[in-house]
């Protein structure tokens, strides 16, 4: 009872010094991937980097204690990131505060989901998600993931469409006039280093190592290069109209949203009011909503002429150094040959200390010590607005977490508890969320490393969370100037492994329905996004429509002899039926939503053959009848037995035996015409169903010598 409650009490059976050593050293090994790791995917989730810092100190520790894998990596991944990013961006702005505040509670409420799943032991509901559905999700998310990060890479900003492809055609079009060539140059750079270490040594913590060298270089050729400057020192009436434009637009739009809260808020309490009232109010917000969106649209289209700006740094004998257009008349003399670009964002500048960006984007700074450990505020209604996105969030971190654990118990013999996994899962975003941790899962990178490095308990990740937290009190500073393109590059490296187009190949393989749903959960998610949850949902239930419709029409085969003596279905095996008895296999279980199919198949049988006189229903496949199932198979042998034939049954399971014989159709059936086997029913009753018949050579029933023959 005390290791079902504190299962890492099994790590200290046999523990040595030894292997503590083997543990220490996969623990820091680790950490020396996840760090940088997950500052990216924070930036993925829409999350300041150094929040992935935060998921990354008490998740992995916590995960390892109270999981039942010993070798697997939890923190930040790359598809749980994706799915932050795409289910609060409805919500808020990306990198705002309320934006951080529902990123941590959805880590709450992700957690709690998976512990209840746990205790209740249901872990089996990952099933619902079917192989075919995540591969179509998984690599249509790697797509995603990798081109999200193309403006990055590039230097360039775009305000996000729509759709993630119409963003995706934004920032293509932004890159051919406006990419940021020493940008680029620190992108690839890191990807150069990254591709060669890997393929010297896989040992070698490559990540690390790129995002060292870069940051050095970044801080020595002061990559990051911005000035701060007053309006007036911006020599253009246009654009300094533009800046005071955006600053009013981005006031209404945030007195627009004020007023319309309030609204909301009365139509809510409006129970008690007459429907006219109520019809009202719920005009005012649209109307609310109509101004907010032309005012974003407004705002949108400044930000972008305002972005487009390429300005040039001047010596002016009165106000210092000012910045003229590039496009324009520049006088001399030249500060330097830099190109300056207004910082823009969601929010209103600040026309006393305008930043103008003359390099690249780096991390900045980053909080030093660790974060306040506190529970989030959740209430009902936030939790309940919530719960979509995280029961999707659980299920996928789940199955990517449960795979990589079950790849590595194959490895190293150990037992796996899915259900344990889920607690240990569920508590890691749990306790995460009060260090201000966004939803984590298993990695399958790291746990790699880890495993690869000789991991011999969870010590290993206890290891790495203490790693991650020294990190937080002592290096931050050292990562000011860590460029944000090589978080991309980082990012763009880690999804490769995502993609699977045999996954594709595999599924239609197996079943053609099961490639095509994986193709159309592919396509339409790609298409929705950032609207993630649709591909899914599109997929779940493409799936339980297959299901339903097989469940519906199960295969029902017409038995025969097959030249190896086995009866084999007639029509896959193209082989010849008797004219008198009919051998018929059922397929799955009896019940309401099929019991009519299997009466239709034997009305359509005494149509085509007129010559037959008795059906032997082999009952081997059914291993479960309803009411609805044995009423149906009593109505067919009723109708049978009056039309002049004979019914026998074979191979009946006991479930089946019992149900029988409590609804008494065992009594209506006969014991006498249930058989244990195919055989025995065919002996029984193949003598007298051929008695006065012209048929030569029965297809079911072969002697010894091969040749066919009626017994």
């Amino acid at each position: 009872m005390l290791t079902k409650i504190l299962p890492f009490i099994e790590w200290f059976k046999d523990y040595s010094l030894a292997k503590f050593r083997i543990d220490f050293v996969a623990g820091l090994t680790v950490a020396l991937v996840l760090i940088p790791q997950s500052m990216a995917y924070a930036q993925l989730a829409g999350l300041p980097a150094y929040y992935g810092l935060y998921a990354a100190f008490l998740p992995p520790m916590i995960a390892s204690l109270f999981g039942s894998s010993r070798q697997l990596a939890t923190g930040p991944v790359a598809v749980v990131s994706l799915m932050t990013a795409a289910s609060l961006e409805p919500l808020a702005s990306a990198g705002s505060e309320a934006f951080i505040a529902y990123a941590i509670i959805l880590a709450l409420t992700v957690g709690v989901f998976q512990l209840l799943l746990g205790i209740l032991r249901l872990g089996l509901i990952v099933n619902f998600l079917s192989h075919p559905v995540v591969n179509g999700f998984t690599n249509a998310a790697a797509i995603i993931i990798a081109t999200s990060q193309l403006s990055k890479l590039f230097g360039v900003y775009v305000d996000k469409a729509r759709h993630h492809y119409e963003t995706i055609i934004r920032v293509i079009e932004s890159a051919f006039h406006y990419t940021h060539l020493p940008t680029l140059a620190m992108g690839l750079l890191s990807i150069a280093i990254m591709v060669g270490l890997k393929r010297l040594n896989p040992r070698i913590p490559y990540v690390l190592v790129a995002v060292a060298v870069t940051t050095i270089i970044s801080w020595a050729i002061g990559f990051q290069h911005n000035e701060t400057v007053a309006i007036n020192q911006i020599m253009d009436e246009q654009v300094q109209h533009d800046i005071v434009s955006f600053n009013q637009t981005v006031e209404a739009i945030d007195t627009l949203s004020v007023e319309r809260t309030t609204l909301s808020s009365k139509i809510k309490n409006s129970h008690d009011a007459s429907p006219l009232d109520r019809l009202d109010l719920e005009y005012q917000s649209r109307v609310f909503t109509t101004k907010i969106d032309t005012a974003k649209s407004l705002a949108s289209q400044i930000r972008t002429r305002l972005r487009e700006m390429k300005f040039s740094a001047v010596e002016d004998a009165n106000k210092g150094v000012v910045f003229y257009p590039k496009d324009g008349q520049v006088p001399d003399p030249r500060v330097d040959d830099r190109v300056y670009r207004i910082k823009m964002g969601n929010k209103a500048l600040k026309t006393e200390s305008l930043v103008l960006t003359g390099g690249g984007a780096v991390v900045g700074e980053i909080p030093k010590g660790l974060p306040k450990i506190g529970i989030p505020k959740l209430n009902a209604s936030m939790f309940l607005q919530l719960l979509p996105y995280a029961v999707i969030i659980s299920l996928l971190g789940f199955m990517e977490a449960i795979a990589i654990a079950k790849a590595m118990a194959a490895k190293t013999g150990q037992r796996l508890d899915p259900n344990q996994e889920l607690i240990g899962q569920g508590l890691s975003n749990i306790l995460g969320s009060f260090g201000k941790s966004y939803p984590v899962s298993g990695s399958f990178s790291r746990s790699a490393v880890n495993l690869q490095s000789g991991a011999v308990s969870g010590i290993s990740s206890v290891i790495t969370s203490l790693m991650v937290i020294i990190a937080l009190l002592f290096f931050t500073p050292l990562l000011y100037h860590l460029p944000q393109a090589v978080l991309a590059s980082v990012i763009m490296m880690a999804v490769i492994g995502l993609v699977n187009v045999s996954g594709f190949v595999h599924a239609w393989h197996a079943q053609w329905y099961d490639g095509l749903i994986s193709v159309i959960t592919f396509v339409v998610t790609l298409a929705v996004a950032p609207h993630l949850e649709s591909g899914i949902y599109t997929g779940v239930g493409l799936s339980l429509a297959v299901f339903l419709y097989k469940s519906m029409r199960p295969k029902i085969s017409i038995l025969s002899r097959g030249k190896d003596q086995a009866l084999k279905d007639s029509y896959v095996h193209e082989l010849a039926t008797c004219c008198h008895i009919q051998l018929i296999r059922f397929e799955g279980p009896l019940f309401f939503a099929n019991a009519s199919y299997l009466e239709d198949e034997i009305n359509e049988r005494i149509q085509k053959e007129s010559d037959l006189r008795h059906f032997i229903i082999a009952c081997n496949g059914i291993n479960d009848i309803d009411a609805s199932g044995q009423e149906t198979l009593a109505l067919v042998i009723q109708r049978l037995r009056s039309a002049g034939y004979g019914v026998s049954l074979s191979g009946v399971n006991d479930a089946v035996y019992k149900v029988l014989a409590r609804t008494h159709l065992l009594e209506e059936i006969g014991v006498h015409n249930i058989y244990p086997t195919m055989e025995k029913a065919l002996s029984s009753v193949h003598e007298q169903t051929h008695v006065n018949t012209t048929e030569d050579q029965c297809p079911l029933l072969i002697n010894l010598l091969g040749t066919q023959s009626i017994k």
